[in-house]
């Protein structure tokens, strides 16, 4: 199904709930909210007869009830350092980024400057319950944090969290199992790979050891093994904690690890929605207009299936390209055996540091050959027009097609 973002503003909704004595906990209604005054942003300052006072949002209230208060009354250290902070930002960058120095002994705010604060706010809020809904619909323990550091942007209007493959009307992604392994300690000689012609694609510490271009055969929900199983690795999620990013560079939103992460070691899962290939050309079509996609195709037998990630994905939407990446792609068949729908799994090329974005090559030869004709900072696409690559690797070929 499809869905349309509310249309209402979250002062509405607010209003709306108060008056009808409803609560909402995610924007901010609740029996606290409704019985007493809690601050949820600074939008302004002024100096009023040498007394200090800030323009409060008041949380779970309409922005016309803002009210203006002496910083007595107000017990938010943590806000008053994010509105002077943000006061500071913005004076820093009003001179194509050459820092000024700022008067502590000011009157009153700038009109300019009280409404980048606000916008700041409102951003951070955002931001911060996006990142509370990504955390509550992932299926594996590791946190999703969210950071924009860069401009004003926020969470993106149009994008819904998955973790496995939608499948459009008529496509079974479930298809082909009808029995496991019987093995008591994977792997034995009658293992799943084995049974599939291949060979077990980790060694005992849980790493690939496979080379780009081989399929993944994990145990399945037939197995008689438990989830403890060496070979059950993808199926768990990912173990390490990432972080969506806003990059400084023009390449919209990226992702970054907050764990390090060894060589050949899984990461994420690229989902979304599972299209069929004539269904992806036609939206090709349309996102061409829109100067993006996210169609990956799943050509490892034949092409006739495609991922749209768009509108319905994971963390791995966020994931850049790169000349020079850090992450491969590799098929996976779990709960299914049918070829042309591979489950897409990304592993570590190298030993990863803690804070450094995931990368990985549209153009990756191996397992899946990709091109992409997505703005700069966008997921894989099929090949339509020419785009300069921005990712900055010495190795750089300067397109992304």
């Amino acid at each position: 199904a499809w869905y349309v973002p509310c249309l209402a503003s979250l002062e509405t909704l607010q209003e709306l709930c108060r008056k009808e004595n409803l609560r909402c906990k995610s924007i901010g209604i609740t029996n606290r909210s409704l019985k007493s005054y809690e601050v949820e942003y600074l939008c302004d300052y002024k100096v009023e007869e040498g007394k200090e006072y800030y323009l409060v949002k008041w949380k779970g209230w309409p922005e016309s009830s803002n009210t203006w208060e002496p910083e007595k009354h107000l017990n938010c250290p943590l806000l008053l350092q994010n509105f002077l902070s943000d006061k500071n930002e913005y004076l820093s960058r009003v001179k194509e980024g050459k820092a000024l120095k700022v008067r502590n002994h000011i009157k009153a705010l700038k009109p300019a400057i009280a409404d980048y604060v606000v916008k700041k706010a409102k951003q951070r809020i955002a931001l911060q319950r996006w990142k509370e809904e990504l955390n509550r619909k992932k299926n594996h323990k590791a946190m999703i944090l969210v950071e924009n550091t860069v401009d004003l942007e926020g969470p993106p209007l149009d994008f819904y969290y998955i973790n496995e493959y939608k499948p459009a009307p008529g496509i079974n992604v479930l298809n082909g199992i009808t029995t496991g392994c019987e093995c008591a300690d994977c792997p034995a000689e009658k293992c799943c790979p084995k049974e599939a012609g291949f060979i077990l694609a980790y060694n005992k510490r849980k790493k690939l050891k496979i080379q780009p271009g081989l399929p993944i055969y994990e145990c399945n929900s037939y197995c008689r093994c438990g989830p403890d199983c060496p070979n059950r690795i993808v199926q768990k999620g990912t173990p390490y904690s990432l972080c969506i990013f806003r990059t400084n560079n023009g390449r919209g939103w990226g992702v970054k690890t907050l764990q390090k992460i060894k060589t050949n070691s899984f990461v994420m899962e690229y989902v979304g929605e599972v299209i069929t290939s004539e269904e992806a050309e036609r939206r090709g079509q349309l996102y061409d207009n829109q100067g993006n996609t996210y169609l990956f195709d799943l050509d490892y037998d034949s092409d006739e299936f495609t991922v749209d990630a768009a509108r319905y994905g994971n963390v791995s939407h966020f994931v850049n390209h790169s000349c020079d990446p850090n992450l491969q792609v590799f098929n996976v068949f779990i709960d299914n055996l049918d070829l042309r729908l591979p489950r897409i799994a990304l592993f570590s090329t190298r030993t990863i540091k803690a804070g450094e974005e995931l990368t990985f090559d549209y153009q990756m030869k191996g397992s899946i050959d990709l091109t992409s004709d997505s703005a700069d900072g966008l997921s894989p696409s099929k090949k339509r027009i020419r785009t300069v690559c921005k990712c900055g690797a010495v190795c750089c070929r300067g397109y992304l097609n």
